[in-house]
């Protein structure tokens, strides 16, 4: 979206004369999502009222990433704040599935994943607050992490305990993924959710027992991403024990609805009330939402949630990996904006294709997402979830070593 050609020929002119590496990401190029402030090259957030916008500092994150030798070629493309099933804003267009220019690459982070699966750069940045780095992921057969709330600190977050979006990164392989999250962790006493949180070094020498679910047994599922997550399942037991199981989500997609509804309105409405005819339809609808909210809906939803959290937690009690697809639909075209029904069944909201992934990120659990092995190139991308308990990333990605090295589980490079 925003090509950073000068920046970029300093910093790897820095990396050329410097004596040692500068860190483990010495000369590596990447990208970085436009929701997140880079000081002094150009953030838009995907809206026309900040396309002249640049940041005079970086957000930590990024901070890290430069820290450690990273080079940074620009950012990449976003719905407007992050709004919107298909990747696109007024600013530039589409930003168009490389596996299919007709279809979309998913929002929110889908220049990400396009600037991963295409090659322009091994490693990007990402945001996910109800999916945003695993959907792209899913659509462009590449590989995201979204870690644990907090194990990439937000300093700078307005709502300091929020626990819905985080940080994360799209590679084409796991040991990338690890590589940029052990640069880019570590807690921040200005990130009250950062302080303390603890990892875990997992091994395990046996079979992992893995608990798998297409939908939560709430969350709206097409047919074929079934059939595709079921021969995926087939390809785990070769690996793991398998119990097909899910923890008791009942009442999770109106819960998501209500807590992300009352976080946009409280983050955007001031715009709603002063800049309204300058924002899109898309925006409008998700500010809107939380408007006509009252506290008793608020915090009936956290009290709901609370309860879904322990159903989780409950569930790896003798469970090392849950297992869920990372879309509910294969990507459709650019030019229709928003996933209405699945299967011929109309959904009550826009973001209620989402409900596959955004029930994750209700309970703050990390996951990994990779691409299962497609039987020919013809086939549309699909990815699955890998999730783990709280600051379990490090299992994550043994876990999806294994997959990738012994199942075929990893990116396959576009038709030119």
């Amino acid at each position: 979206m925003t090509v950073y050609a000068d920046g970029a020929r300093r910093a790897a002119q820095i990396c050329d004369a410097a004596s040692e590496p500068l860190g483990p990401l010495h000369g590596v190029p990447i990208g970085i999502k436009d929701l997140t402030d880079t000081g002094g090259l150009k953030t838009t957030y995907g809206s026309m009222l900040f396309r002249d916008h640049v940041p005079a500092e970086d957000d930590l994150v990024v901070a890290r990433l430069r820290r450690a030798g990273a080079i940074i070629l620009g950012k990449t493309n976003t719905p407007e704040f992050g709004f919107g099933a298909v990747c696109t804003n007024r600013l530039c267009g589409p930003t168009r599935n490389p596996y299919d220019s007709a279809l979309t690459s998913g929002g929110s982070s889908g220049g990400s994943a396009v600037a991963v699966a295409s090659g322009m750069v091994p490693l990007a940045h990402g945001t996910d607050f109800g999916g945003s780095v695993r959907t792209p992921a899913s659509f462009c057969d590449v590989a995201s992490i979204r870690p644990t709330p907090g194990r990439i600190p937000s300093p700078r977050r307005p709502l300091g305990w929020d626990m819905l979006a985080t940080h994360g990164f799209l590679a084409r392989g796991v040991d990338d993924l690890a590589l940029a999250l052990s640069v880019c962790e570590g807690s921040d006493g200005r990130d009250p959710v950062s302080i303390g949180l603890g990892s875990d070094d997992w091994s395990n020498a046996g079979r992992p027992r893995i608990a798998v679910t297409p939908d939560f047994g709430v969350a709206p599922v097409a047919r074929d991403v079934r059939v595709r997550f079921t021969t995926a399942c087939e390809a785990l037991a070769r690996v793991a024990e398998i119990v097909p199981s899910s923890p008791d989500c009942s009442g999770a997609v109106e819960t998501f609805r209500v807590l992300r509804a009352a976080h946009i309105a409280n983050s955007y409405g001031e715009l709603l009330r002063t800049r309204r005819a300058e924002l899109t339809p898309t925006v409008i609808w998700n500010i809107e939402a939380g408007t006509k909210l009252s506290a008793q809906d608020y915090l009936n939803a956290k009290r709901r949630r609370t309860a879904i959290y322990r159903s989780f937690r409950e569930l790896f009690i003798g469970t090392d990996f849950l297992i869920a697809p990372a879309a509910s639909v294969f990507s459709w075209p650019n030019e229709i904006s928003d996933v209405t029904a699945i299967d011929g069944a109309a959904l009550e909201t826009p973001i209620d294709y989402l409900a596959v992934t955004f029930i994750v990120s209700l309970v703050g659990f990390p996951v990994l997402t990779i691409p299962v092995r497609r039987r020919e190139a013809s086939e549309l991308p699909f990815g699955i979830q890998i999730i783990a308990l709280p600051g379990g990333e490090s299992r994550l990605f043994a876990f999806g070593r294994v997959l990738e090295n012994e199942l075929g589980f990893s990116h396959r490079r576009p038709p030119l």
